[in-house]
C-alpha cells in the first residue's frame, strides 16, 4: 500500500507537470523560432530597402551592413540583382538559382527552414524582393542562419524543464514515500497486532489512532480480541475441570473392578468383570484423547523454530521399543540436518507421536518406518511413510475426521481421534498435513510446517 499510494503521488504530479511545463515548452520552441525568424526578415527587409535605392551610398550602406551581419552573427546575407548578377561591390552569392532568390524575383518571400546551400548546413533560409516604389522587382535579399544555434538554445529550454521535473519527481516521490508511511501506520500497527494473535498472543492490543475509519477498526478488532480471550480461558478451565472430574471416577471404577476381580472365584463373574474392565480402559483412553483434542483445539500456542533432527530423534527414542518387539526398524532421512520449522511448544512431538503410533499398529513384523525431512521453498515437509496396508482413497478423505477408524487397522484399543488431533496442531501452526498412497502400498502422513 506504501508503494501504491507514493506511486500515485508521483503519478500525479508527473501529470499536473505534463500538462503545465510541456504546453509551455512547445510555445516557448514556437517563439524562439518565430523570433529568429522575425530578425532575419527585419535584416534582410533594411537590406532590400538599400538595395532597391540605385546610389552609391546607399550601395556602401548595404556592403557595410552585409559585412556587420556576418560578422556579427553566424548566418550569411546575400543580394542579387534581377538580373541575377552580382551587386558592385560584393560579390556573387553561392547558388545563384536557388528556389528562395527565385521566388524573390518573382515578387513572393520564401522562409523555410532547411539545408542552407550558402552555408552548407541546415538552417533558415528566406529571401525578400527588393522593390522600387512603382513595384518593379530589381533584386533579391537572401538570409541564411544556421539551425545549430537555435537547436543548442531548445536544449537548453528542454534540458532546464527537463532537470526541473526530475527534481520535482524526486520530491515528490520523497514526500510521497513519508506521506504513505504516515497514512498507513495504523494499518502497519493493526496487521502486527493480526500477526501477535496468529501466533497466539491473544493479549495483543492495538493502539486506537489515525483516521476516524482506523480507529473504529482497531477498536473493533481490540473488542474482539478480548472477548475471543474470554471465550478461550472459559474453554481451558473447562477443560482443566472435565479432565479431573472425570479422570477421577474412572480411576476409582477401575480400582473398584480389580477389588471385586480379585475376590471371585466363578469364572463367568471373572469374565463378566474382566470385560467391564476393558470397556473402562477404553472408556479412559477415549476421554484422554477427547481431552487431547479439546485441548489442541482451546490452546492456541506461539510458533517457535524447531530442530526437526532432533524432535524426531526424541521420539524414535520413545517408541523403539515398542518398534523392537515387532522387529520394526525406524530410519530417519534428513536432507538437511540445521532445518527448523515453526511449531508451538510440543507440538511437532505430539504431532509424531500419533503418527508414530498408528504406523506402528499397522506395520508387519520387519517392516520399516520411515521419516524424511526436508525443505521446499519456505516451508519444511515431514513425510513419515509406513509398510502396512494403507488406506484407499476414500478412507483418506474421511481419515482426519472425529472417531472415523479404518476398518480393522487400528484395533480396538483406537479412539479414532489421532488423526484429528495432528490435524489440528498442524493447523494452528500454520501448515497442512494430508495423506497419501506410497509406491509399495503402504501409507505417507505428509506434514508441511513453514520453515524457520
Amino acid at each position: 500500500m506504501n508503494r501504491q499510494l507514493a506511486v500515485s503521488y508521483v503519478v500525479l504530479v508527473f501529470v499536473a507537470i505534463a500538462a503545465f511545463t510541456v504546453p509551455v515548452a512547445f510555445t516557448l520552441t514556437d517563439q524562439l523560432y518565430t523570433d529568429e525568424e522575425n530578425s532575419a526578415r527585419r535584416e534582410a527587409k533594411v537590406a532590400a530597402l538599400l538595395l532597391a535605392s540605385d546610389d552609391a551610398p546607399s550601395r556602401q550602406a548595404l556592403a557595410r551592413l552585409v559585412d556587420a551581419y556576418q560578422g556579427q552573427t553566424r548566418g550569411r546575407l546575400d543580394v542579387l540583382t534581377a538580373e541575377r548578377t552580382a551587386v558592385d561591390p560584393m560579390p556573387l552569392p553561392v547558388a545563384v538559382d536557388d528556389p528562395a532568390f527565385t521566388d524573390a524575383l518573382n515578387g513572393q518571400e520564401y522562409l523555410q527552414w532547411r539545408h542552407a546551400d550558402a552555408l552548407q548546413a541546415e538552417g533558415l533560409v528566406l529571401a525578400v524582393p527588393a522593390k522600387v516604389p512603382d513595384g518593379t522587382v530589381v533584386g533579391a535579399v537572401r538570409i541564411s542562419y544556421p539551425s545549430a544555434p537555435v537547436s543548442t538554445r531548445l536544449w537548453q529550454i528542454w534540458g532546464f524543464r527537463a532537470a526541473l521535473a526530475v527534481t520535482v519527481l524526486i520530491a515528490a516521490a520523497v514526500v510521497g514515500v513519508l506521506l504513505a508511511r504516515r497514512l498507513t501506520r495504523p494499518l502497519r500497527e493493526l496487521n502486527r497486532m493480526a500477526a501477535r494473535l496468529r501466533d497466539g498472543d491473544l493479549g495483543a492490543r492495538v493502539a486506537e489512532t489515525g483516521p476516524p475509519e482506523t480507529r473504529t477498526l482497531a477498536g473493533t478488532l481490540n473488542t474482539a480480541t478480548e472477548t475471543i480471550g474470554t471465550l478461550v480461558g472459559s474453554q481451558r478451565a473447562f477443560i482443566g475441570d472435565a479432565s479431573h472430574q472425570l479422570r477421577t471416577p474412572l480411576t476409582a471404577l477401575r480400582l473398584s473392578l480389580d477389588n471385586i476381580a480379585d475376590g471371585v472365584d466363578d469364572p463367568y463373574v471373572r469374565e463378566d468383570v474382566d470385560h467391564a474392565t476393558a470397556e473402562v480402559v477404553r472408556m479412559s483412553r477415549l476421554v484422554n484423547g477427547l481431552l487431547a483434542l479439546a485441548r489442541a483445539e482451546s490452546t492456541v500456542a506461539t510458533p517457535e523454530p524447531v530442530r526437526i533432527v532432533d524432535v524426531v530423534t526424541d521420539r524414535f527414542d520413545t517408541w523403539r521399543a515398542a518398534a523392537e518387539e515387532g522387529g520394526i526398524r525406524l530410519r530417519h532421512d534428513a536432507a538437511d540436518p540445521d532445518l527448523r520449522a515453526l511449531a508451538g511448544h510440543g507440538h511437532l512431538e505430539q504431532v509424531l507421536d500419533n503418527v508414530l503410533s498408528n504406523a506402528l499398529g499397522v506395520s508387519p513384523d520387519h517392516a520399516t518406518i520411515t521419516v524424511s525431512s526436508r525443505r521446499e521453498a519456505q516451508k519444511a515437509v515431514i513425510e513419515v511413510t509406513d509398510q502396512g496396508p494403507g488406506l484407499t482413497a476414500a478412507d483418506r478423505r474421511r481419515a482426519f475426521d472425529r472417531f472415523w477408524r479404518g476398518p480393522g487397522l487400528t484395533g480396538r484399543s483406537g479412539s479414532g481421534l489421532g488423526l484429528a488431533i495432528v490435524k489440528q496442531l498442524v493447523s494452528d501452526d500454520g501448515g497442512t498435513v494430508s495423506l497419501h498412497e506410497t509406491e509399495h502400498g503402504g501409507l505417507c502422513v505428509r506434514i508441511v510446517l513453514r520453515a524457520a
